[in-house]
């Protein structure tokens, strides 16, 4: 834990002086990292928050699924499926209401106590009265702050009962768990670090549930335990032996923030770093023709797409939005700007999930689109505005995009802006066209179907703030859809529900979807076991080793 003492001095030693070697600028050429530890150069520069009951960034899910353990986890060989990590087993209720757990025998947290059902009763009831960010993962099964101690709680030191208000798809609800917000911590530990709260209309509880100290400290049971984090500078983790399953190979892991890609490729050849995290594609193909390194890649839940805002009356028409998806040149992105960093798919479910349907229908076709055009009573196209979070690939992609728009007469004016900027004035509904990304909150099919086809309240007022509401597309019967598909308990069924709704957003939604994210490394060739997970929080860096 980061806030206790180490408990022998040469430990402090040993890390520490691993630490300041590592993060000196200017390391010598030809430096070699220690044979113990893995440095990794990443952007890191989003952690705001080591609680798993608050964190909500990319690069903290990675540190969380490395550190924490969770009811049950996401196969990696069928990740349409969950496997046990604590829970030994499950059953479901006849009335699909009511989830019931039994964890493994002799299991420890980092700290030697032991792990029981009643540490994973407090895990969810804290993250559900904290309600930061990712608590409405556990708040969409009907539980509250009011509710969470009957609804989430402990039948004796192994069992734990989970009961939700719905006969949900089971698939649904053990996705959801397998989320970094029901990741279970130490009670014992965070307890002695609570602090006290002052109830208030906002928050009615008298103390923190320990997320003051959790925000740096320490509270799991995980492959590898956090050591320190200084925020935009180093995450250290520490190999944990109290680990029930196999023990991390390496005895550390130390993450170096490093944002630029040059910066990370430069440090990656001489050997300063192991692995480099955030390369674009000119640095990306440097690494694939050096021969002491080499590179590894895997698609992620996230997918890039612009969105047409329905408020405007022209992007409002149905063969306005149609042509649009005719004016993106998928294959000149594909091998320039996402050149090893995306992969072309048209379709709200990005690959491997539940559900996905692998169909890319849409090319480069300026003649269609003026013929959809002139349908639309616009012959000569018209003038509009995309509003881009300055950065690549957006930048480059909405430059691509303004030129193609251009050869059927449509005028785009690119307005730049930071994300805070962007987002807000999205979040608004007061853009024309919005080109961004949208990453799955958990991994089921209903994290991306939610947004993309479900808009409950459509007006300024509406309270669910999906990307269909941010664009005022007013769906009653998506909606409905959506909505059914999470009570379908048969996986089949389930999936082709979810196809059905993609085919329906591919033929008319103001959603032009372009790309999947492939998240890309390179690495020392020394290196043995990395690999890359399907989501962020699946990076796992125990299997790692070096030669």
């Amino acid at each position: 834990m980061m806030m206790e003492k180490f408990a022998l001095r040469s430990r402090i030693l040993l890390a520490g002086a691993a630490m300041s070697a590592l993060l000196l600028a200017g390391a010598p050429a030809g430096a070699v990292t220690p044979a113990d530890t893995l440095v990794e150069g990443f952007a890191i520069d989003d952690i705001i928050s080591m609680d798993p009951g608050e964190a909500f960034e990319l690069s903290t899910a990675e540190v969380t699924g490395n550190t924490y353990d969770l009811l049950v986890r996401l196969d990696l060989s069928d990740t349409s499926k969950v496997k046990p990590d604590l829970a030994a087993s499950w059953t479901v209720s006849d009335d699909g209401l009511t989830y019931t757990f039994k964890l493994k025998p002799g299991l420890k947290f980092a700290s030697g106590n032991p792990i029981t059902a009643a540490d994973v009763a407090y895990s969810f009831e804290r993250a559900v009265k904290l309600d930061k960010s990712p608590a409405f993962i556990i708040g969409q099964f009907g539980i509250s702050g009011d509710n969470v101690t009957e609804k989430a709680k402990a039948v004796d030191d192994t069992t734990f009962q989970f009961t939700v208000d719905k006969a949900y798809a089971p698939s649904f609800v053990l996705n959801c768990l397998s989320a970094t917000v029901a990741s279970v911590v130490d009670a014992k530990l965070v307890k002695e670090h609570v602090a006290a709260a002052t109830p208030s209309a906002d928050y009615k509880w008298d103390n923190d549930f320990g997320n003051a100290w959790l925000k740096t400290g320490y509270a799991g049971s995980g492959a590898y335990k956090l050591r320190e984090w200084r925020a935009n500078e180093a995450v250290v983790m520490e190999r944990n032996d109290n680990y029930y399953g196999e023990k991390a190979k390496l005895a550390r892991v130390i993450y170096r923030n490093m944002k630029e890609s040059s910066a990370q490729r430069l440090a990656l050849e001489a050997g300063d770093i192991d692995v480099a995290r955030n390369l674009e594609p000119n640095d990306l193909d440097a690494i694939a023709k050096n021969a002491d390194l080499t590179t590894t890649s895997a698609p992620k839940g996230t997918v890039y797409y612009i969105s047409l805002n329905q408020k405007n009356p022209n992007l409002a028409k149905p063969e306005v939005r149609q042509a649009f998806k005719y004016l993106v040149d998928y294959d000149a992105l594909s091998s320039t700007i996402l050149k090893g960093i995306g992969e072309i798919h048209q379709t709200f479910l990005p690959k491997g999930v539940l559900g996905e349907l692998d169909e890319n229908p849409f090319k480069l076709d300026v003649a269609k689109a003026k013929e959809l055009l002139a349908k639309a009573g616009l012959p000569d196209g018209f003038s509009v505005t995309m509003d881009v979070r300055t950065g690549q690939p957006t930048t480059g992609m909405a430059e691509s995009i303004q030129q193609t728009l251009g050869q059927a007469g449509i005028k785009l004016e690119i307005i730049p802006g930071d994300g805070k900027q962007t987002l807000t004035k999205y979040r608004a509904r007061n853009h024309d066209i919005y080109i961004g990304n949208w990453g799955q909150d958990y991994f089921d099919p209903n994290s991306n179907a939610q947004t993309f086809a479900s808009n409950p309240d459509n007006s300024d007022a509406g309270k669910s703030h999906t990307l269909a509401w941010r664009n005022s597309w007013d769906i009653p019967d998506l909606t409905k859809q959506t909505e059914a598909a999470l009570l379908e308990k048969d996986s089949t069924k389930r999936a082709d529900m979810y196809k059905d709704l993609e085919k329906k957003i591919l033929d008319t939604s103001p959603f032009v979807i372009i790309h999947q994210q492939l998240e890309v490394a390179g690495l020392r060739k020394n290196l043995k076991g990395f690999a890359l997970g399907p989501s962020f929080d699946t990076n796992f860096v125990g299997p790692v080793s070096k030669e």
